[in-house]
């Protein structure tokens, strides 16, 4: 009677068994894999002492499978074609560019998280790069997971995410208020005391920028009419590139050309004493990635 039961499945054991199986019966299956027929019969008991049931059963000269025999049968199908499928992928891996996986927080503006990424599509390694677009507390919570590589936001890791994870500050620049051009005409003069009563586009109440913008607000005595606030960043931009409303965006020369060509919007004013971070969130301490290196590197020179 199988009695002893183990923790861990001894793939070696299985393996034999699949191959008696496939191979009906243990002889044939000895002279497949070059071990003699005791060793074999050896694998099976174990298998089934292990197991705690009997899978086999002698009928003739063969062996058929009991019920449960099919069923171990049918799992070990899978486990060794996911293990061919396996060696596939190691082997051709060499085809296919490396992979670089981030995850890009909802509030980072798009233009900007082009420019910090652009730099690791031309390295001397061709990479394959997959962005994910989401709020930084489930991207931080995805890279102990190793899902990602490197998550963009603008403030640290959030603490209130258990991952052990490090904050890279890339950089940081002004902030300036910009509008379509009808609107920019009309607030740029007198500003900031123009901006009491004009329509803004504001970033939602829990990002870094949103709290240095109403601490702003107050210092100022500016009262602005809130037309709407966002979490994702890229409808603040379609909204203020219509016309809706004034935005607030990081300002840098290269990122103000790029507004002003992409967005068709123009500069309002600079905002005294606001700064925006950014922040490459890994769970290294110190960066070894070619590729995040590349774009710690560039988003230096950039908010320089």
């Amino acid at each position: 009677m199988y009695r002893r039961q183990v923790d861990t499945l001894n793939h070696h054991h299985l393996f034999h068994f699949w191959t008696v199986v496939r191979e009906g019966g243990v002889t044939r299956a000895s002279e497949v894999l070059h071990v003699s027929q005791p060793t074999v019969s050896g694998q099976l008991r174990e298998l089934q002492e292990a197991l705690g049931e009997k899978l086999l059963v002698r009928s003739g000269r063969t062996v058929v499978l009991t019920d449960i025999g099919r069923t171990v049968y049918r799992y070990a199908d899978e486990i060794f074609a996911l293990g061919r499928e396996l060696q596939q992928a190691v082997k051709g891996r060499a085809s296919h560019p490396a992979r670089l996986a981030v995850g890009v927080a909802m509030v980072v503006p798009k233009l900007v998280a082009y420019q910090i990424l652009e730099p690791a599509l031309h390295l001397p390694e061709p990479i394959q790069l997959d962005c994910v677009h989401q709020r930084p507390e489930r991207l931080v919570a995805e890279l102990a997971t190793y899902s990602l590589d490197l998550v963009l936001a603008d403030t640290p890791a959030p603490p209130a995410v258990k991952v052990r994870a490090y904050s890279h500050l890339l950089g940081e620049c002004g902030v300036s208020v910009f509008g379509s051009e009808r609107l920019a005409a009309k607030h740029r003069r007198r500003f900031p005391g123009s901006l009491d009563g004009a329509p803004f586009l504001l970033p939602s109440g829990d990002s870094g920028l949103r709290l240095s913008l109403e601490e702003w607000f107050r210092r100022h005595a500016v009262r602005p009419r809130v037309v709407g606030t966002f979490e994702d960043s890229a409808l603040v931009d379609a909204f203020g590139q219509a016309g809706a409303g004034l935005m607030v965006m990081p300002s840098a020369p290269a990122i103000d050309a790029e507004l002003r060509r992409q967005y068709r919007v123009r500069r309002v004013g600079q905002l005294d004493n606001v700064r925006q971070r950014f922040y490459a969130i890994t769970v290294e301490r110190k960066l070894r990635n070619p590729a995040v290196i590349a774009i710690s590197e560039r988003a230096r020179a950039l908010f320089t």
